[in-house]
């Protein structure tokens, strides 16, 4: 018996305007908006989410579900009562760890 694979939670990329990115992925893609402020915005896909986030408010990064948020100092709660963490991969790539707990 194989251990259980971890789970990805999101990818975040980078946009200059959160509205008009939202209505061209809705426009392409079947998704759901979960969330959406000026600031950022959430999209819901079958398998995964979309966030788009402003350069001034959040890196482009990858979002994990993961036990090991709380191992890591830093952890933060936000606005929609999720907590996380940020840490960089050996390639400075920002890597999102979400405590399970908080989803």
């Amino acid at each position: 018996m194989s251990e259980q694979l971890d789970t990805l939670h999101h990818v975040a990329i980078v946009v200059d305007d959160i509205a008009k990115a939202i209505e061209w992925y809705k426009s392409e893609f079947k998704c759901e908006v979960a969330y959406q402020d000026a600031t950022w915005g959430f999209l819901k896909f079958a398998n995964a989410h979309l966030a788009l986030v402003l350069p001034s408010q959040h890196p482009s990064h990858i979002a994990f579900v993961s036990d090991k948020a709380t191992v890591h100092p830093g952890l933060k709660g936000h606005r929609d009562g999720t907590r996380s963490v940020y840490i960089s991969d050996t390639a400075g790539n920002a890597v999102e760890l979400m405590d399970p707990t908080s989803l």
